[in-house]
């Protein structure tokens, strides 16, 4: 009984040395894994103390390009005319599509006749009528009729081939008018003569009603064809801009960026030339500008045109209404009256540093260039500075002459070139 528990207890002790061991395993891994994780972190944390307290001071430089830009509502002002006849009731049918070029007196858009539909409908019956006599009558082979269908087949395959709405209409007519020809020809040497000669007669009158029933309109003059009017064709005009003015235009009550509506009753011809930006500013740059300068826009889809300043009115002390001339993307504006648009007053390209990195001695720029260690003071010259960065170049021999370097300095004089390694907030001190 005794050399039972004896046994029965050095297995226990056995048991417990081994989970002993285990778990002094299993401790030290852990301990392993945090040690590494407390490290990871410190080394983490220590590198983000060392950009924070110490930030890089080396600027490579590269090819940029400055903007100094405001982002402004614009009213577009058109030289536009607004078109609408008398059948405006009648509903009408685009002969021109939305942003289509028209030239004077051209045919733009249609106003249906009285009952058109009808009248449509009864020629359609009559052209099958006319179609069923000629297909039941076999005394029709003359040769005159062969060439009138070969005709009408060449243009029903030439019509498969278009989409443009003018050479449709134009195909249409032409089939309509051999169909024409061809059923004269069937009710002058048919035995159904008669009958066919009635329906065709019938087929006219109907035909005519259509025509006379109908009135096209014309544009009165060359440009642009649109369908969205919103009224103020007549308001905002080229002819008015003495009349503008902040109150004025805020009072309109437009919404900006709304795509202008289609109108179902008129149109509008615009001058694609050119049209114009009303907006209002208080910037430095707008205070300081000219009748006559040229600067940049940038629209919503991203273009950047050319603009002229053709007008400017000092509202107060504060606002300043600017006038714009801008010669391309028409199209693009005539959706809209009221914009949000990008005024671009200047831009540079070229090689750009940060203005940390420039230091003024004596009236001169430079920067610090740093090759493999050895630092070098490099003379600059800025063509532009916006508020962290400036666009510059290096100095041409006859602009150092001018400033008054000897020859000996002029052949010593470092360019600073792409790529260079430069440093921000250098101390020319250490600075050979």
């Amino acid at each position: 009984m005794r050399k039972r528990e004896k046994i029965n207890k050095e297995v226990n002790t056995k048991k417990n040395d081994e989970a002993t061991k285990k778990k002094n395993k299993v401790d030290k891994k852990r301990f392993i894994i945090y040690l590494i994780l407390l490290v990871v972190v410190i080394y983490i944390a220590y590198t983000i103390y060392l950009l924070i307290k110490q930030p890089t001071n080396i600027f490579t430089v590269e090819e940029g390009k400055l903007y100094q830009e405001e982002t402004v509502i614009g009213y577009v002002i058109r030289n536009e005319k607004v078109v609408k006849g008398e059948n405006y009731k009648n509903g009408m049918e685009q002969i021109k599509s939305e942003g289509e070029k028209a030239s004077k007196d051209e045919n733009i858009f249609r106003y249906y006749s009285t009952n058109e539909e009808s009248l449509k409908q009864k020629i359609a019956e009559l052209d099958t009528k006319i179609q069923e006599v000629m297909t039941s009558d076999n005394s029709l082979s003359t040769s005159d009729m062969k060439l009138l269908e070969n005709q009408i087949d060449e243009k029903i395959a030439d019509i498969r081939k278009v989409s443009d709405a003018t050479k449709l209409e134009e195909y249409k007519k032409e089939i309509e008018n051999l169909v024409a020809k061809k059923a004269k020809i069937a009710g002058e040497s048919s035995p159904k003569g008669s009958y066919l000669n009635s329906l065709i007669e019938e087929r006219r009158g109907y035909e005519s009603q259509l025509n006379s029933g109908a009135e096209y309109v014309k544009a009165p003059m060359s440009g642009i064809v649109s369908y969205r009017v919103d009224g103020l064709e007549e308001v905002l005009t080229p002819d008015n801009f003495s009349s503008l003015n902040k109150e004025y235009l805020e009072n309109l009550d437009l919404k900006t960026g709304k795509i202008v509506a289609t109108n179902e009753e008129c149109g509008k011809i615009i001058d694609n030339f050119s049209c114009y930006i009303a907006t209002i500013t208080s910037s430095e740059e707008a205070k300081q500008a000219q009748v006559g300068d040229k600067i940049d826009v940038r629209l919503s889809n991203n273009a950047e045109i050319p603009a002229e300043i053709v007008n400017i009115v000092n509202e107060d002390d504060e606002n300043i209404l600017i006038i714009l001339k801008v010669n391309e993307q028409i199209e693009e504006l005539t959706n809209y009256r009221k914009i949000t648009f990008d005024l671009i007053w200047w831009n540079n390209s070229g090689l750009k540093v940060p203005n940390q990195a420039i230091v003024n001695v004596d009236g001169l720029d430079y920067v610090v260039r740093n090759r493999a260690g050895y630092l070098s003071k490099i003379l600059v010259k800025i063509k532009k500075q916006g508020e962290k960065y400036s666009i510059v170049e290096s100095y041409t021999t006859e602009e150092l002459k001018e400033l008054g370097f000897s020859e000996k300095e002029i052949l010593s004089y470092k360019n600073i070139s792409l790529y260079d390694e430069i440093l921000i907030s250098p101390n020319l001190e250490k600075v050979e």
